[in-house]
């Protein structure tokens, strides 16, 4: 059976943490769990340590020191996992604006599918998307053909932060060469692994507003990414030297 990790970043997620955990764990397939806290706090990390007595086996936590950016707990948890020997990595949000129970679905793309990145993707079956403003849709979906139109790539969600990697993926990607931090990051990873030859399937999915907790959804993080965008078409994309 393939090893999976699934890597939730949180910051202020106590209402969420631990029901995100437990629908994980009820999921066939033995899922492992990193999540890697910064500085919540609201106790977040604690909530995880209570719960790793119970699954001292699959769930792991990351705590470090305050709000650093979502590419760079990715970057922290894609080296994690790659010190270990994981076959598949997920990246998923902790408010259940991903079902978990898609999770299968995304690592069937690629262990059945023949893909090596998997997208669990609100655009490429119209948008699917529920109670979000208009306004944030439309930001939104806009983002993602501003992305096609500027790096060619034919993705329909760029801006997707419900991914599975293969271990090769990660393996091949330059992870200390990223440089957008934000939500600008999952443009950057989709488009570094497209342009280093990697086959990438994007899977329809359902996305639900948070229920629970504050979003950490800003301006400054769009501008980011718009800037950014520009910048990676004339980047030179080399696979990491290991």
């Amino acid at each position: 059976m393939e090893k999976k990790l699934v890597i939730i970043p949180t910051y202020n997620e106590i209402e969420n943490i631990a029901k995100i955990i437990q629908a994980v764990f009820n999921l066939p397939g033995e899922y492992q769990i990193l999540v890697i806290d910064d500085g919540s706090p609201d106790g977040t990390a604690a909530v995880v340590k209570s719960l790793q007595q119970v699954y001292p086996e699959r769930l792991h936590l990351v705590e470090r020191s305050g709000k650093l950016g979502l590419g760079t707990a990715y970057v922290t948890g894609f080296k994690w996992a790659l010190a270990r020997d994981y076959d598949y990595v997920f990246e998923m949000d902790a408010d259940f604006s991903h079902n978990p129970a898609d999770l299968p679905r995304l690592l069937e793309a690629c262990t059945v599918g023949g893909a090596d990145m998997s997208i669990g993707s609100r655009y490429c079956d119209g948008i699917n998307v529920v109670n979000w403003p208009l306004g944030r849709i439309m930001m939104s979906y806009c983002a993602s053909l501003y992305v096609r139109a500027a790096l060619g790539v034919r993705i329909c969600d760029s801006t997707a932060g419900f991914v599975c990697y293969s271990r090769k993926v990660l393996e091949t990607i330059d992870l200390d060469a990223v440089k957008m931090k934000g939500y600008g990051f999952q443009i950057e990873l989709k488009y570094t692994a497209k342009k280093l030859g990697f086959k990438i399937k994007e899977v329809s999915v359902i996305f639900v507003n948070r229920q629970e907790g504050t979003s950490k959804m800003s301006g400054s993080i769009f501008g980011e990414a718009f800037w950014g965008v520009l910048g990676l078409r004339f980047r030179k994309l080399r696979p990491a030297q290991r």
